[in-house]
């Protein structure tokens, strides 16, 4: 049985690879600053994707796209702003996705907020 921690990097492994086979090019994975983490940023053209991962083994406690509320969604958009601002990336279409994966089965919700 994995711990929550292996769970959740299979996770950004998986979603990284869902990405990858539609043409996206990944630009960070477990990107950090002072004020969080973004768990996978894509790049296809001039769309960037900020994907937030969640893992679960099971829904047993609910589904996983659950816990990505709308304080996360906050955050997520302030650490897109940092992430922008720190690498110089202009003139591109920012999207946030949700990428829930319970036990095999993966869920992209593309524009999820």
């Amino acid at each position: 049985m994995r711990s929550n921690l292996d769970t959740g990097r299979w996770g950004e492994h998986l979603a990284a690879d869902w990405y990858r086979r539609r043409g996206y090019d990944v630009l960070a994975r477990n990107w950090r600053c002072p004020t969080g983490e973004i768990d996978l940023i894509v790049r296809r053209g001039r769309v960037v994707v900020v994907g937030e991962v969640k893992a679960r083994r099971t829904d047993e406690f609910g589904p996983a796209a659950a816990a990505v509320g709308p304080a996360k969604q906050r955050r997520l958009r302030r650490l897109a702003a940092e992430w922008l601002a720190t690498t110089g990336v202009r003139g591109v279409e920012v999207r946030f996705d949700v990428v829930a994966i319970t036990g095999d089965h993966i869920e992209v919700i593309a524009g999820a907020f």
